[in-house]
This record gives C-alpha cells, structure tokens and sequence, in this order.
C-alpha cells in the first residue's frame, strides 16, 4: 500500500519546544561557583517565572474526568489539562501531541500515528500503544461527555492495530473529512486504572483524573466552585511556563480583576477606555467563535415546518440593535448561514435577514404566530429575550418569554422539552462539518438536499471541491433558515502582562485561557 506522509513538519515545533524547556533547566556548574551572587538572582528569577501562579474567574464545572465534566467549554478544557490526546488545537492548525507524526492512506481509510517516547502518567508508569488502543475502546463501549467516534451505536473506527515501534494503526470502513481531527482529539486514559472500572459516570475519586497531561489536579470544591492545577513535574512535552492554575467564582470580575483577586478579564467595548493606552494591562479582541442562535421545535409546533413563516421571524429580529444594546457593539451580527465572519470557510454571498417589519409581515400574511421562548437567566440571556419579543411584537408575532438556568435549559433543549429555546455556546470556529451536525438533529424538520450535500462534503477529501460544497450549503441553508443565528461575540480580554504573557488562541476557538498552549512554553 502507498503512503503519504502529513504534515512531518509540524514535528519540528514540539521538538523546539521540548528543547527549549531543556536549555531553560540546564545548569553550568562552574559558573555558578564564580559568580555567586548573579547565579542566585539567575536562579530567583527563574525561579520566579517557574512559580506563576495565575487566579481566573470560574464556577463549577463538574469533576475534571473525561466522563464527569459539563459538557460546555470551561468544563471541556479544564479536562484536557489533565489528559493528552494524539494531537492537540494550536494557532493555525491541530499540531503533532502524543503521535510525533502521522501517515494517511491514499484511499484515506487508514491512519498510522507514531507516539512519543517516555510519556508518563501522573502516577509514574509508562503510556504506552496498549494505552492507546485501549482508550479508543473503551470510548466505544462507554461514550466520554466529548463523544468523537460514536454515531448512535456505531463506532466510526473499523479496526485499531498495534503495530512496531510505538505506532497504532486506525482503520474506517468510509471515507471522512474529520476523521484526523476526531481521532487526534480523544483523550488518553490508563488502562491499568479504567480496565477495572465498570461504570465511568460514577467514577470519581483520584485515580479518575491521573492522565499524561501537563496538569495534575490538587484541588477540587463542588461546594465552592474552585479548582487548582498543578504543574506535572515528569511531564514529557513543552515546559510549563504557569505552576499552578487556580479557578475562584467572583461576583463580579471587574472588581475582583482590579483588586487583583483574578489576572484576566472578558469586557464589552464599553469599558475599553478604561485599559486601553494603559501600559498596566494588554487588550486582546476576540474571535467571533462564541454565539447565540435559536432553535425551533418543529415537533412542537408545526407551523415551523413553513420556510416562510421562519424567513419572517428572522426578519422580525432585530439583530443589530441586540448588538448595540446587549453587547455594547462587541459582537457581530450572525451569518444566515451559521458560519461566522471570521471562520475559514465563511461564505459572504448567503441570504442577509436585516431588520425589515413590512418583509416579516408579508411573508406572515394571515398566519397567526405565537410561541414560548425557552432561555437562560444570564443577564445577556434574559436582555436578548426581552429585545427580540419587543421587535417580534411589531411584525405581529407574539412571544412567552420563559427563562431558567443553564443547565436546565440546556436539558430541556436535550430531551425536545422546548418550543423555541435560546442558546448561547463556543464552538463556531469548529470544522465546517459542523453545519451537518447542528442542521441533522432540528426536531421535525428535514431536508432532503441538506441532507445529501452535508454527507457528501463530509466524504469528500479534496480540500477545493468540500469548500466549494460548504459554500453551497451556507447558501441553502440561509434560504431555509431551520434555525436562526442571532449574533456572535468578540470581545475583549483584559490581562495584566507583568503576572503573565503566555496568553494565545486556538484556530478555531475564542477564548485564550481554553487552551493548554496558553500555559506552556511555545517556539
């Protein structure tokens, strides 16, 4: 069989990292005996920069397991400091982790990933390709809270071999576009602890959270919402520039991040003034990958099922006026076609729904429209609601608003239990396969060319010809608007660079403090 060989290159960036964590570590002996005194404040100094400890905001976000956590971001990425997987989300792309490197058939149906070397676990034994495989099947018969390899019941993976030299080979029964993504992000575990676990949702106690992360967990209050992180001394990759990582609930940030309770900050566009030209503290604006959309229960009220009726709704809300008031101008109207302005593949061509009373009226023509508007109790949340009913008012459309937390929105949203439901969330910058996903689970609604070009983009392996298709899709599906993105957030994120300066982006993710490469050391 051919092979090709991807992305060999990016090898290079983690070794550079490893080998800058060394020199960093490296001491000359004789040196220190001369100059006494500039060794020690060498060695102060570094041990200063060793000893970061940085405090940000947080509440509870379940037991940091694969199998325990919330299943929105902040619980999401406080998992992952704790465990590795074979490629981890850097600035412009996935980058090499626990595979150095990887092959990929020419067919595209088979994957060879080659681990590193001497990669330990928090409780000191070896990782190894046993471990590897393992943790892919267990993920098979026991999904994890972030479920990449199931669908339904079936496993996207046809078979896993272990091959020679630290490699394990993956096997599909079909072609998929994301199957590297999927594959590179499932989390390790040890097989010599979930081998004897039967049940992982009630699984919680130390050895649930022993990963080959950079990142042990020392503390962990449900009661208190906090978390601490701390630096794994035998980690095998890039150095830990931050030891320890602690999460407090504060209510409000403000205040706490100018009492310097906590060292970063999310703000509106209203209170840059109050940082900007301030040398004191660094400003970073977002990337609009976080977002509000709504989403309609079609089973619940059929006369969803009419594209007109939805067209008018959206141009019955008045978008932009949600951003100027709700957001303070920190945010971006959403794309018609759920891709945003700044995601790689966002088409500018698809259908624009602006604020237009007489368009939402005519399309309603004698349709009497009523529904109860299911949505969070955040102050965004609830102010959004209360703009979106008054706008709807006036093309005729009559809305209950009903607002709950969190969790139990999203849990209503989960089991059908909803009529129209707001939902805010991360994720927007996320592979285009996505559009499949969000619009194949609309309660009660379908359609069949939706349905065949999202399943034919996800099969497609040239890179040209599934842009093209994405593109065609934005299109489609900004005429039929199923469901209806709102608007997307940027913002900006306040930092103090004297406490730290580590901060950086995923590709495709908008919150600097997610990723485990804000915290490491980095070529």
């Amino acid at each position: 069989m051919s092979w090709k060989q991807w992305k060999k290159g990016m090898v290079m960036i983690v070794v550079g990292m490893m080998m800058l964590s060394l020199i960093g570590c490296g001491t000359d002996t004789s040196q220190e005996e001369v100059e006494t005194v500039g060794s020690n404040n060498e060695t102060e100094a570094n041990k200063e920069k060793e000893d970061v400890v940085l405090k940000l905001g947080g509440g509870d976000w379940g037991y940091p397991s694969p199998y325990l956590h919330y299943s929105r971001g902040p619980g999401i990425y406080k998992m992952q400091l704790i465990f590795d997987s074979l490629l981890e989300y850097g600035e412009e792309g996935l980058i090499p982790w626990l595979a150095k490197e990887w092959e990929v058939s020419e067919d595209g149906l088979n994957y060879i990933f080659t681990l590193q070397e001497g990669v330990k676990w928090h409780d000191g034994q070896v990782l190894t390709a046993e471990d590897v495989k393992f943790s892919f099947e267990f993920s098979e018969k026991h999904p994890p809270v972030q479920n990449y390899i199931m669908v339904g019941d079936q496993s996207i993976i046809k078979e896993i071999e272990i091959l020679e030299d630290g490699r394990v080979k993956f096997t599909f029964a079909e072609k998929n576009a994301t199957i590297l993504e999927k594959i590179g992000t499932v989390r390790i575990i040890p097989e010599h602890i979930w081998s004897e676990v039967e049940d992982p949702e009630s699984f919680q106690d130390e050895r649930a959270v022993i990963g080959c992360g950079p990142y042990t967990l020392t503390n962990y209050s449900k009661e208190h919402s906090t978390y601490e992180f701390t630096a794994f001394k035998d980690y095998w990759g890039p150095k830990q520039k931050v030891e320890k990582i602690q999460f407090v609930p504060v209510s409000d940030e403000i205040m706490a991040f100018e009492n310097e309770e906590i060292d970063q900050i999310g703000v509106g566009a209203d209170l840059l003034d109050r940082y900007m030209g301030d040398p004191t503290f660094t400003v970073l604006e977002n990337p609009a990958f976080w977002g509000y959309r709504l989403t309609l229960n079609m089973e619940k009220n059929p006369i969803f099922k009419e594209k007109e009726i939805r067209q008018a709704i959206a141009y019955g809300i008045d978008q932009q006026e949600m951003v100027d008031k709700v957001e303070r101008g920190a945010a971006v109207v959403a794309s018609a076609g759920y891709l945003p302005e700044d995601h790689v593949w966002y088409n500018p061509a698809v259908k624009k729904y602006p604020f237009d009373e007489d368009k939402a009226k005519t399309l309603l023509g004698d349709e009497k429209v009523s529904f109860q508007l299911l949505t969070g109790n955040s102050n965004a949340e609830v102010r959004i609601a209360e703009l979106m009913k008054i706008s709807l008012d006036k093309v005729g459309i009559e809305v209950n608003v009903q607002s709950a937390d969190t969790k139990t929105r999203d849990n209503a949203i989960v089991t059908g239990n909803y009529e129209v439901a707001l939902t805010g969330h991360g994720g927007w910058g996320n592979d285009a396969d996505i559009l499949r996903t969000r619009y194949s689970d609309i309660l009660g609604y379908d359609n069949e060319e939706i349905n065949k070009l999202a399943l034919e983009q996800l099969q497609e392996l040239d890179t040209e010809k599934r842009k093209e298709m994405i593109f065609s899709l934005q299109e489609l599906i900004s005429e039929e608007m199923p469901m209806i993105p709102i608007y997307n957030t940027t913002g900006y994120t306040v930092y103090r660079p004297s406490t730290y300066d580590g901060w950086m982006y995923m590709f495709d993710h908008h919150n600097v403090s997610h990723g485990k490469l804000s915290y490491l050391e980095r070529k």
